[in-house]
């Protein structure tokens, strides 16, 4: 008989489910949502050196992960996917640390897209500081949570109509820019003067965070029609997808202006404006508000699935994982993450992302080591997809992440160094204190023959 894990039926409710356009509009808006919130990179590590993290990146991050998620998701479509994963292949303990380092860490990325929004606006609306753009942040999540617990139908075709409303303003700068190119984009590489150790370490944490999350799909392959064939489908369209976002428009727009120094969080929208006139620069206003409420939108989506997998798992409390009985969606876990959401609205986006950064490092490897570890202990799974390249193949993909993560967290700020780390040991302090004060008991696997 062929080994294949199963979950218990406990764990499986009668929740909406929903095809690929809109699963791929709610991904591409978790992965990009438009050209926005990255712009930092050009400044800080130079024009040439951002399109190289920003193109080639990927080929060693994020799609190791998309095929390792693919493989994951052939043997195990489940709701809570990666961690359930990790679970399975390691165990109580490390399932736990993969669900609870992405809950916690996933604190730290969504409250930052409230920030965004906020940051965008002040453009035009220099009064939004202090109290009345924190204000503005929390209700800006506190929509969107609200719009996510009535259910992935309606997060899906949101996320459809704000793909639309993000790429006709970029569509049209790209078009612009190219009749003012006067600079070339790639030069110079670096910024001059500045030590290559700084320039590395933020250009690369801030292209890893933008091709971040490929396996957060997974967290709800319970809510895909045929979650075995759409979920590679919406991988492979994802990739290119993101990759022209991030690269198109910014290099042809410092190819008009050439002030790359000038680029930070939210400039594509003044750049606009310079290229294309108000008219632009107005529609990429309300494209980058689109397009970060996008990502916030499908952020919310993706991560709160988890606290309730690990509630249903017995791992947290089982009030939090309870399933609306309207709507169907963890409604508890979006109510209890929007407080944390808005708590950390304060804080400057870009500390944020360095921090979450190493969480996000933490269960991308657990679950690249999840598909080692499931070929060892499930060799005769059914398996609809397989990392390319037999054992060198599954080598390459576990190898070249771990050597950009590596490298990532050698060239950490010591601000990071500082944090980063309780952020992580929060995991093993939060599973003692769980399971051995408050005494709860995670429910058995089981595997079917």
């Amino acid at each position: 008989m062929i080994d294949q894990p199963t979950i218990p039926p406990s764990h499986k409710s009668p929740i909406r489910t929903i095809g690929f356009i809109p699963l791929l509009a709610l991904f591409y808006g978790y992965t990009a949502g438009g050209p926005f919130g990255y712009e930092d990179i050009f400044s800080q590590s130079g024009p040439g050196m951002a399109l190289v993290f920003l193109t080639f990146v990927p080929l060693f991050w994020s799609i190791p992960m998309s095929y390792a998620s693919a493989e994951l998701n052939s043997i195990l479509p489940v709701q809570g996917g990666f961690y359930r994963w990790s679970r399975h292949a390691f165990g109580d303990f490390w399932g736990f640390q993969c669900g609870w380092w992405n809950w916690v860490g996933t604190f730290l990325l969504n409250s930052l897209y409230g920030v965004l929004v906020m940051d965008y606006l002040v453009f035009y609306f220099p009064g939004l500081t202090g109290n009345t753009k924190w204000v503005g942040a929390c209700l800006v999540l506190c929509i969107l949570s609200y719009l996510n617990i009535r259910g992935i139908q309606v997060s899906g075709w949101l996320s459809v109509t704000m793909l639309v409303a993000v790429l006709i303003p970029v569509a049209w700068l790209c078009i612009v820019s190219v009749f003012h190119w006067h600079y070339n984009p790639f030069l110079p590489l670096i910024p001059p003067g500045k030590p290559f150790g700084s320039v590395f370490g933020v250009g690369l944490a801030l292209a890893m965070w933008n091709y971040a999350g490929y396996e957060q799909l997974s967290s709800v392959t319970a809510e895909m029609d045929n979650p075995q064939k759409t979920f590679p489908r919406i991988l492979v369209w994802n990739t290119p997808m993101n990759i022209l976002t991030y690269t198109l428009p910014a290099s042809l727009a410092i190819a008009a202006l050439g002030n790359w120094q000038a680029w930070q969080t939210g400039y594509i929208v003044e750049a606009s404006r310079l290229i294309g006139g108000q008219a632009l620069g107005v529609a990429m206003l309300l494209a980058s508000i689109i397009g970060t409420v996008s990502l916030s939108n499908s952020t919310i989506l993706y991560t709160t699935r988890i606290p309730a997998a690990m509630s249903q798992d017995g791992y947290l409390p089982a009030w939090l994982g309870k399933i609306h009985e309207r709507f169907g969606t963890p409604a508890r876990a979006i109510a209890v993450s929007l407080v944390v959401y808005c708590l950390l609205a304060r804080f400057q986006v870009a500390d944020l992302v360095n921090i979450y950064i190493w969480a996000r490092i933490a269960t991308s490897m657990l679950t690249l080591l999840a598909v080692w570890s499931m070929r060892r202990k499930l060799p005769n799974a059914r398996r609809e997809f397989l990392v390319p390249g037999a054992s060198i193949g599954l080598f390459c993909s576990i190898a070249f992440p771990a050597i950009l993560c590596a490298v990532k967290i050698y060239y950490s700020e010591p601000f990071v160094w500082r944090w980063a780390p309780w952020l992580l040991a929060s995991g093993p302090v939060a599973y003692v204190t769980l399971r051995w004060v408050f005494g709860l008991k995670p429910d058995p696997l089981e595997v079917a023959k």
